[in-house]
């Protein structure tokens, strides 16, 4: 019991919504069904998903995370030793199925996307590939942890992910998942520094960073105001996260931590976000 209650924590339940959402949205609305492949994917997306994303990176990470006062609650499990190898081992069994079904239920484009889709979220933290550790790789890496199952949703569906709407609003969630990721950086920056760890904020430092991120979250929210009728209004989820970020324009790399201040309201603002987006997604058409 004591290993389920450490998976479960490395799993980050406060977010496992944050990429079910993404998929089940785009693959319900797509097709208006609620078929297998949706509860199953939703489902995958879910748990064993983040398991396998979140179970590797506490792994790969357990040296450094030792540094890092934020690990060892909601923003970061501290798995120990003892409990590597089954995380590893679990993580990747309680995922199998689910990824041999998808693949067996999908088409050759979807299956591609899944599969880029799981090569990244091992990638990121996996020792000798680590893109968690190239400054811009990094955060483009994380967002498409999160696009990914929107990307890969849409792709079990008839409609083209070509359209101008699709393209602008799947860039705009690229841009702010790497605003997310690269301001979340920001807090880590000493305790990574003193690991050896390199990082989006360690590269351009706290100030930069940060401004960096507003520019993504502000490209992201003008792209937005392209798309047609309601879906317009999809821009204002943007607000919070520029008001947010803003505050931080005066920080430095001596007093990064107190960027956890903000970080911790992406978590509450990103139901927001959701709820906004699915009361746009379900209004009249």
């Amino acid at each position: 019991m004591k290993l389920v209650s450490r998976l479960f924590v490395s799993s980050r339940p406060i977010s496992w919504v944050n990429t079910a959402f993404p998929f089940a949205a785009a693959y319900y609305f797509s097709t208006g069904s609620v078929t297998t492949e949706l509860i199953i994917g939703t489902f995958f997306f879910l748990i064993p998903y983040n398991l396998l994303m979140y179970g590797v990176n506490d792994v790969f990470d357990y040296e450094s995370d030792l540094t890092n006062p934020r690990k060892g609650g909601l923003e970061g499990a501290l798995l120990e030793p003892r409990y590597h190898n089954a995380t590893l081992l679990l993580a990747t069994l309680f995922a199998l199925p689910f990824v041999i079904y998808l693949l067996l239920v999908g088409k050759t484009s979807s299956n591609i996307i899944l599969l880029i889709v799981l090569f990244l979220v091992v990638a990121y933290s996996v020792k000798y590939l680590r893109f968690k550790e190239i400054p811009i790789l990094d955060s483009f890496t994380s967002a498409i942890h999160f696009l990914g199952p929107l990307v890969f949703g849409l792709s079990l569906t008839e409609i083209s992910i070509t359209s101008l709407s699709l393209v602008v609003s799947i860039a705009a969630f690229l841009l702010w998942g790497m605003a997310s990721h690269a301001f979340g950086a920001v807090q880590d920056i000493r305790a990574d520094r003193e690991a050896g760890i390199s990082s989006i904020a360690t590269f351009f430092g706290s100030k930069l960073t940060v401004r960096l991120a507003f520019a993504f979250y502000l490209f992201a929210g003008l792209a937005l105001t392209y798309l047609p009728d309601r879906f317009v209004f999809a821009s204002l989820a943007t607000v919070p996260y520029l008001i947010v970020t803003a505050r931080e324009f005066t920080i430095t790399d001596e007093i990064c931590e107190q960027a956890n201040r903000g970080w911790k309201r992406f978590i509450w603002l990103n139901f927001f976000a959701g709820a906004l987006i699915t009361a746009l997604l379900i209004g009249p058409s």
